[in-house]
């Protein structure tokens, strides 16, 4: 195996201004999703036998109070610091049972969106994994992998945004693909950045191994040999991975709703000979004590205030 090329990453450490909004054209009906058929280069380079890991950020502050967030810039709560712990040490361990579906090698890079809560969730995964792997992960920032930018929405309250557009939320929450927030983006729009990002990062993978073979077993259980191909732990953010999952998957825009993530949730995707399956999704068994804890105080709080 040739040397490593370096993580391809954005050239300024500083979050971007994201991409510029845009208005719903006039009169123009329904979706706009592109035609079927639309020319768009491949996504996956052919051959390529690699896995990506994605993480969603850890809980930030204003999801904590309920807040839309699209291109703001809360930091971490408590509560989502020690969900990230949780997720290295998860990774740490990754073949212990249950086994997650990841290589036995270490990441090739762990690479993110720049925003707060995402980069400071990659950090934490990286200064853990780094410490109990003996090895040294670089972390870097992706604008590409920012959250779907929610326009005049960002930073109020859900009960705010309902008050003022309510009819603009319900849509959206409807048909994705026919409205969206004020000044925000729209799926066409955040698709074309995740393709390429998608495309940037596949490409380093496949510099770091030969093209696979599609002579291996596509059906689980059967005794497939060691997984050692190149990976990569992508650190995002719940709209931006469901549109990250539909182009890997080759699925539709309009089936947006369909993929949900959980706060530091794993989803694997692993690439074989060039076709991608989905090996594990949203999986958040390793916070499994924080929601321990979380009933333990309930019951306490109840047994102080006398409430039955």
């Amino acid at each position: 195996m040739t040397d490593s090329p370096a993580p391809r990453a954005a050239t300024t450490d500083e979050p971007p201004a994201g991409v510029p909004s845009e208005p719903r054209p006039p009169g123009v009906p329904g979706s706009i999703e592109p035609a079927p058929g639309e020319p768009s280069p491949p996504i996956i380079p052919d051959g390529l036998d690699a896995t990506l890991l994605l993480v969603r950020h850890g809980e930030s502050e204003w999801v904590a109070e309920g807040r839309f967030q699209g291109h703001g810039n809360p930091e971490l709560s408590e509560l989502g610091r020690r969900q990230a712990h949780l997720t290295a040490r998860r990774l740490a361990h990754r073949h212990r049972a249950p086994a997650l579906p990841l290589p036995a090698t270490a990441p090739h890079a762990i690479i993110h969106s720049p925003l707060r809560r995402a980069a400071q969730t990659a950090a934490l995964i990286r200064d853990d994994l780094e410490r109990q792997l003996a090895t040294s992960i670089p972390a870097l920032p992706e604008p590409g992998l920012m959250e779907i930018g929610q326009g005049e929405w960002e930073g109020l309250l859900g009960a705010e945004i309902t008050e003022r557009w309510g009819e603009v939320l319900s849509a959206w929450r409807l048909d994705p693909l026919s409205a969206w927030a004020p000044g925000g983006e729209s799926l066409p729009t955040v698709d074309a950045r995740v393709r390429a990002m998608l495309r940037s990062q596949l490409a380093d993978l496949a510099e770091l191994a030969p093209p696979g073979t599609t002579n291996r077993s596509q059906v689980l259980g059967y005794h497939e040999l060691p997984s050692d191909e190149p990976w990569t732990i992508l650190v995002g953010h719940d709209g931006v991975f469901k549109i990250v999952l539909l182009a890997l998957l080759d699925l539709p825009l309009s089936r947006f709703w369909t993929l949900p993530f959980a706060l530091c949730g794993l989803t694997v995707v692993e690439l074989r000979g060039g076709r991608p399956r989905l090996r594990l999704h949203n999986a958040t068994d390793h916070l499994a004590s924080l929601e321990d804890e979380a009933a333990w105080a309930r019951d306490a709080e109840r047994g102080r205030s006398g409430a039955l």
